[in-house]
């Protein structure tokens, strides 16, 4: 199972996401593929995560996430030994998103919420000190990130399976070629 996290004020209708389920389906592994809408609120985001995976046959998992997306793969991963692929991933969500308190709204549903200090409290008590077992990793970065710094996840990733592209940007520039090296991952 695949397994594909958007990032904040994100959803399943994000270009990574779309791209990456057409692939699965295009080679005859759309049931492999699960991307779900994440709630605004960290604690059941993950929550829905795990209750969907346990309807699924027991078997691998892959997690692939997108900046919070690769934030929410990080705790799930540490968690239930999972394998996890990070694009762009956020490190320190807590820290990162208090700039970001007070309304927001969803970049594809058009949604308004407001993200809130409880929210960031949930984003703390999940955060991973240190990663445990690096192999279970590949991290995908681009130093052109303008949104988070793409060292951050270099440091705290060390030791994982690391490829860190030169320019680009937060979305994942040419995602799309990486979609073997995540398969085959």
């Amino acid at each position: 199972m695949i397994v594909y996290l958007h990032g904040f004020n994100s959803s399943p209708e994000s270009g990574k996401a779309r791209m990456l389920g057409e692939h699965l389906a295009s080679i005859g592994r759309r049931s492999d593929y699960y991307c779900p809408s994440l709630p605004n609120s960290p604690r059941e985001a993950v929550a829905l995560v795990e209750a969907e995976l346990k309807q699924h046959p027991p078997g691998p998992v892959t997690l692939v996430g997108s900046s919070l997306g690769g934030f929410y793969a990080t705790c799930l991963a540490e968690k239930h030994a999972w394998k996890a692929v990070l694009v762009n991933p956020a490190v320190r969500a807590h820290v990162l998103l208090r700039g970001a308190l007070g309304p927001q709204t969803n970049w594809h549903t058009g949604e308004k919420w407001t993200l809130t200090e409880s929210h960031l409290n949930e984003l703390a008590a999940m955060d991973v000190e240190r990663i445990t077992r690096p192999e279970r990793y590949l991290l995908l970065v681009q130093t052109g990130d303008e949104v988070l710094d793409y060292r951050d996840a270099v440091t705290y990733y060390a030791g994982a399976r690391q490829i860190v592209e030169a320019g680009g940007d937060h979305g994942f520039a040419g995602f799309e070629r990486h979609f073997q090296t995540i398969l085959d991952f």
